[in-house]
Order: structure tokens, then C-alpha cells, then sequence
């Protein structure tokens, strides 16, 4: 089995660097172009016999219009492969909890505190448990190509999951664009192939 995973389009609060977390934000007109483009790229590419996506807006939002490029595949949405609730640092930007909540920010403070919950939120940890659960039961299923679209913490975390990674090893080596795809080999154990891959530029 093949599972592609293709992170969510741009937002606005992409663009303005804020934390969205569970947020209900929709795509920007950037993020809208991203994932048309992204889906005629994975149409040409890939024959899907599944598409899972998790069930925030933005992700919903990218779903469908990659989903209109697709023969007729039912779509799943799980709320497994949700981006990390960050709580009540929720629409805060970067800068701000970097500089007063470094803990629950991107980088090494927030890493190391894998562990650590915010306020109303979830820790890293906890993301980590549901999405690498959800992974397995996808795994599990009988497909030949599957397309799952998600958020960059649970992308960072697969592919974690996938080399023997830690969570704070996970957080911090990785990158992922917007609508950047990667894809596991998944017919046996979860191995990484490609990672944050943009050839629908």
C-alpha cells in the first residue's frame, strides 16, 4: 500500500503567522490556486482507491477541490489527523507565543516540551498517539493508493514515526510547505519515500 499525504493550502492565518490549531479557517485565494494545482498533479500521478482527510476547514476545503479532480472516491474525515489544539494560544501569532509562551511555540523550547499541555489544548504527545493510530488503521485497510490530506504537525509526526523519531526529533526535523506532498510505503511497516514535495509549482 501507498498512502500520499498532501498538507492543507494556505490560509490567511498562514500568511499572518498565527496558530490555528482546531481553528475554523478557510482557504485564502493563495491556498485555493495550491490546491487546484496540487490536484491536477496528483490526478495525472496517482489512481486512489481511498481518500481520508481530517475534518477541520481547511483541510475540508482543500479535500474537495482535489476531490473534484479524482474519479468518484468517497472521502472519510477523521478528526485523528487534526492539526495540534493548541488551546488558548489559538490565533495568537508566532511572534507572540515565541516570546511569551515559547513552550507552545514552534522550535526546540516547544519540542522539548513535548509532553506539556496548553491550557484547554493537547500536548504533542497526544497528537502524536492519535495520528500514528490513525495511520495504522489506514494501514490496516485494503487499499492500493490512498490519499490522506492533513495539517504539517501530524505530517512532521509520520514521517517521525517512520524513521524512529522521537516527538521532539520529529518537530524539529522536518518542513512542510503548503500543499506539500509526501508519500509512505505502508505494505508492510510505515516507511517515509518522499517528503514536502511541490512538483504541481
Amino acid at each position: 500500500m501507498r498512502i500520499v499525504v498532501l498538507r492543507h493550502g494556505e490560509t490567511a492565518w498562514n500568511d499572518e503567522g498565527r496558530m490555528q490549531g482546531w481553528a475554523p479557517v478557510p482557504l485564502n485565494e493563495t491556498g485555493r490556486e495550491q490546491a487546484t494545482a496540487a490536484g491536477r498533479y496528483l490526478a495525472d500521478e496517482y489512481e486512489f482507491d481511498a481518500v481520508y482527510a481530517s475534518d477541520l476547514e481547511r483541510t475540508r476545503e482543500t479535500t474537495e477541490r482535489v476531490a473534484t479532480m479524482l474519479p468518484a472516491t468517497n472521502v472519510e474525515y477523521d478528526a485523528a489527523f487534526r492539526e495540534r489544539d493548541v488551546g488558548m494560544y489559538q490565533g495568537l501569532t508566532y511572534d507572540t507565543v515565541f516570546e511569551k509562551y515559547p513552550r507552545f511555540a514552534l522550535g526546540k523550547a516547544a519540542a522539548e516540551a513535548a509532553r506539556e499541555v496548553p491550557e484547554s489544548g493537547e500536548s504533542l504527545v497526544n497528537m502524536y498517539d492519535r495520528v500514528t493510530e490513525g495511520i495504522e488503521q489506514i494501514a490496516a485497510r485494503d487499499h492500493d493508493t490512498v490519499l490522506l490530506v492533513t495539517h504539517g504537525g501530524p505530517i512532521h509526526l509520520l514521517h517521525g514515526y517512520a524513521k524512529g523519531m522521537d516527538v521532539p526529533e520529529a518537530m524539529l526535523a522536518h518542513e512542510q510547505d503548503n500543499c506539500g506532498i509526501n508519500v509512505f510505503d505502508a505494505a508492510e511497516a510505515i516507511e517515509s519515500v518522499t517528503e514536502n514535495a511541490t512538483p504541481w509549482r
